[in-house]
């Protein structure tokens, strides 16, 4: 495979299908501004599940205000490393699970990708399927199946076509979801569906408390492994802190609201009513048939990020094939992919159906959790504290370089950081870990995994020969506009 050529006759052009997949972007090939990549994770939450999102939270024990303050702290937090994930883009303009073998090695990333990546995937995308067929359902009485099916398909059009129009529909979206999201919070905060004494806080539960925060810092941590895939395309003179910042704003207050708004318009629902019909229910209370232009709009909002999702799942998996057999990442592969992505979430939501979703979403969404936190941090200290954004490019895609088949350090450094995590881990009622029993239920394992991994691998990495790999970084010219 060739990861540093051109492939493209006219980088600016959005009309036809995206080229690149796994391989690096050349700088000939760099657009862009950063406020670009805003619009993407601005509406990346405002949508069905970003709304679900909120409906479990209230589900979890603590009051309505208890959950909404967990809910903007642990926002707050989850984004914090998403958003550096997001900077690593321009820098490298390399997808994020391409950017893991340097810690992970050629073969070894691979199978980090399996275990946390691509169930990701095809986990968030179920849920998203469960939702999109309940809405058609909803508004056209049509079976769910076949309501998921039609969504789908309007995703996978958007996921073949790629980064451009990914950027570009999600620019056209924000406006419309800002005011119909308004509506629907004016009219979930003031149409008189909730009950008395709401707004009360209750006395204050640590266990119910960090349920919610590490539930919500989960969700965004989950944008982890493929946020730079929508910034790699931005020029690498872009600074840190401007590709930060236009990720971590839209992202977090997007988040927030959402997620509120959520757990508001279950506050006001009959217990038991899934998120789509609460939805419903909180925005007709504004005027009749509002419901139906709420869900409409946030079902759009939907099948945004399941391209999103099914696009991210096509890259993760040639990034798995990659890593056994080198591939040539044509549009072909790209259709194929795609389409194994759309088989198997169909499978996996029929299995599971909408009327599980609730268990289904809140017990992925924390198993997913604890999978990406030492991933965050090992990639993040590396590039950040380590090798300082200073990678050979080639020997990334090289299976005999000099990143090796197995990073032992980063391998070791994520099983110790899951192993150190797991007294310390509640998954509700499925497993409470020992430290976490004797903490009363309270959920402190994001707070171990993050120093435990990170500071680990930074002390690990000390042995590296970091003078030889910046002598073929420079050797290389590739990234030399970095610095």
């Amino acid at each position: 495979m060739g990861p540093v050529a051109s492939q493209t006759d006219d980088p600016a052009r959005p009309a036809g299908i995206e080229q690149h997949s796994i391989d690096w972007v050349p700088l000939s090939e760099r657009h862009g501004k950063p406020s670009d990549v805003g619009a993407i994770w601005f509406v990346g939450s405002l949508n069905l599940t970003g709304l679900a999102t909120g409906v479990v939270t209230l589900s979890m024990g603590a009051s309505l205000v208890w959950t909404v303050t967990a809910t903007v702290l642990g926002s707050l937090f989850g984004t914090f490393f998403m958003a550096f994930h997001s900077a690593q883009g321009p820098q490298l303009g390399l997808p994020q699970l391409v950017q893991s073998r340097p810690q992970f090695g050629y073969l070894g990333a691979a199978l980090t990708v399996w275990v946390f990546a691509l169930v990701n995937y095809v986990a968030f995308n179920t849920s998203d399927a469960l939702l999109s067929g309940q809405a058609m359902n909803l508004l056209t009485g049509m079976p769910n199946t076949v309501g998921y099916v039609l969504a789908a398909a309007v995703a996978t059009v958007i996921a073949l076509f790629g980064y451009e129009w990914i950027h570009r529909i999600n620019g056209w979206l924000t406006w419309p979801f800002v005011a119909v999201t308004a509506a629907v919070t004016a009219s979930a905060l003031f149409g008189g569906g909730l009950p008395d004494g709401v707004w009360e806080p209750g006395p204050f539960e640590l266990a119910p408390f960090m349920l919610v925060f590490v539930f919500v810092a989960g969700f965004q941590l989950g944008w982890a492994p493929y946020v730079s895939d929508y910034s790699r395309y931005l020029r690498p003179d872009v600074p840190v802190r401007s590709t930060f910042w236009w990720t971590y704003l839209p992202s977090a207050v997007s988040g927030i609201w959402v997620f509120v708004l959520g757990a508001v318009v279950s506050a006001g629902a009959p217990e038991g009513t899934d998120p789509v019909t609460a939805l419903k229910t909180a925005a007709d209370r504004l005027f009749d048939g509002f419901g139906t232009v709420a869900v409409v709009v946030l079902l759009v909002g939907l099948l945004s990020i399941m391209a999103i999702n099914q696009y991210g799942g096509s890259l993760t998996m040639i990034s798995i094939m990659d890593s056994f057999r080198p591939v040539k990442p044509t549009r072909r592969l790209r259709v194929v992919t795609i389409g194994i992505m759309l088989a198997a979430v169909g499978t996996v939501s029929s299995l599971v159906g909408i009327d599980r979703f609730t268990w289904f979403y809140s017990h992925v969404v924390v198993a997913l959790t604890y999978l990406f936190i030492p991933w965050t941090a090992i990639n993040l200290v590396d590039f950040f504290f380590v090798r300082r954004g200073q990678y050979v490019v080639r020997e990334i895609f090289n299976p005999r370089g000099i990143y090796g088949r197995w990073g032992w350090r980063g391998n070791l450094a994520y099983l110790v950081g899951l192993v150190c995590m797991a007294p310390f881990m509640v998954v509700t009622d499925v497993y409470v870990g020992p430290a976490a029993r004797l903490l009363g239920g309270v959920d402190c394992s994001l707070l171990v995994g993050l120093p435990v991994a990170g500071g680990l691998y930074r002390a690990l990495a000390r042995s590296l020969d970091l003078a030889a790999e910046r002598r073929m970084v420079r050797e290389e010219g590739l990234l030399d506009r970095l610095h």
